[in-house]
């Protein structure tokens, strides 16, 4: 029996038009599926109903994939493929199974060879890092960092250390109802020659990415609560102790 194939598709990072973040291709592969496996159904929704699919919206079948689904399910989402049936893997906001849930369904798709295909789309993570200035030989994802003051400063000045001693980008993010409560949080425990990339609203038109440093930052901090945002932290290289 022949398998059907597994398309990643991205989605947008926010109100934007599509033709500016996605090729023609991809919205073309994305119009004709009928079976897609989505965070969200209705943000889900809102992005095929842009995209203009060849089935009517409401007889689309859209199965969840969140963070509360237990891997036993996955088996069930990957039904359609192994059927021979072609599935779209739409995440909640920018590439799928990049700090997403969906990686845990495209590993299980290649254990029972199903074709994967990643498809272009946006990536606030690499969009970020590229815009950054910060290095790009060598960097880290870090994902959410604690909420807890205490433990927040502590992996801060952890990842300020690493950074230091790898010579490496260290990128995460926040909730964005938390986004000043972080950036305020780095100023304050991490050094004043660290760089910090802030870049919000990524790919819209309310983009907003500047790098400086945290002594710099320290004079005035833009605000920016409840906008999608991301932070890259790049430490000046520890100095090595020279042998005797």
């Amino acid at each position: 029996m022949t398998l059907g194939t597994l398309y990643l598709i991205p989605s947008p990072l926010g109100e934007t038009a599509l033709d500016a973040i996605l090729p023609a291709h991809v919205q073309a592969i994305a119009a004709r599926l009928d079976t897609f496996v989505v965070e969200h159904p209705k943000t889900a929704r809102a992005f095929l109903k842009q995209i203009g699919t060849h089935t009517p919206l409401q007889q689309l079948n859209l199965l969840v994939l969140d963070e509360h689904t237990p891997e036993t399910e996955l088996a069930t989402l990957l039904a359609p493929l192994l059927s021979g049936k072609d599935v779209g893997l739409i995440s909640e906001a920018g590439c799928p199974a990049v700090a997403d849930p969906g990686s845990n369904l495209v590993r299980l798709a290649h254990q029972k060879n199903i074709r994967v295909v990643p498809l272009t789309g946006p990536s606030s993570i690499l969009l970020s890092l590229m815009a950054s200035g910060l290095s790009g030989q060598r960097f880290a994802f870090h994902g959410y960092l604690p909420v807890e003051r205490v433990a927040r400063k502590n992996k801060l000045q952890e990842l300020e250390q690493i950074s230091a001693s790898r010579i490496e980008t260290e990128i995460f993010i926040e909730t964005p109802y938390r986004n000043q409560h972080m950036l305020e949080a780095i100023v304050e425990n991490c050094g004043d020659t660290t760089a910090l990339c802030v870049a919000v609203d990524v790919t819209l038109a309310t983009e907003w990415i500047h790098t400086k440093t945290v002594a710099e930052w320290k004079k005035q901090l833009p605000e920016i609560d409840k906008r999608p945002a991301v932070f890259l932290l790049l430490a000046p290289a520890s100095k090595k102790k020279k042998g005797n």
